[in-house]
């Protein structure tokens, strides 16, 4: 199977990209066809419309995304939504190459609130897209990391069986 890793945060130093490092280092681990998108490089152009040529990065990420079976998803809660960063990257995917596929979700915020209004609005731009979406989705707040590492070992627990159960889904349909 061919898994993407999404981390939703245009943030330099976000700790989603943190979270969702690790969830890329765990499903290599199990799955070595696992590609990372990290929105935090910066790289990801604005989508302008579909007549416009983007950068080879851009490009690329589309492509990495319409052709993975498994999309593991990674986005904080930015005034009370997704990133717009993440709803940007999703304007390149074609839906019609798109339906059947998984994904896992994992919502990042600095306190505990928002996670299922959030979790909504992801599954339904998947549902937009006829994918199949986890509903063990991970919720975790900016206390789970410290120093550039998650070091609560309860939320590394929860992320590797997103992880695992997403992955098993797929596998049913793959």
């Amino acid at each position: 199977m061919k898994v993407v890793v999404i981390s939703g945060s245009p943030r330099k130093n976000a700790n989603t990209q943190i979270v969702m490092k690790y969830v890329f280092e765990y499903t290599k681990s199990k799955n070595q066809d696992t590609k990372l998108i990290n929105l935090s490089d910066g790289q990801i152009e604005y989508y302008r419309g579909p007549d416009i040529e983007y950068n080879e990065k851009t490009k690329s990420a589309a492509n990495d995304i319409m052709n993975a079976d498994v999309w593991l998803i990674g986005s904080p809660i930015y005034n009370s939504f997704f990133s717009s960063a993440l709803k940007n990257l999703f304007e390149y995917v074609n839906y019609k190459k798109t339906p059947g596929k998984v994904a896992g979700i994992t919502i990042l915020a600095a306190g505990d609130i928002g996670f299922i209004n959030v979790q909504t609005l992801i599954t339904q731009l998947m549902s937009y897209f006829r994918i199949i979406t986890n509903p063990k989705a991970v919720f975790l707040t900016t206390k789970s990391i410290k120093e550039n590492s998650i070091t609560d070992e309860d939320a590394k627990t929860r992320l590797r069986e997103m992880v695992d159960g997403t992955l098993e889904i797929a596998s049913k349909f793959h």
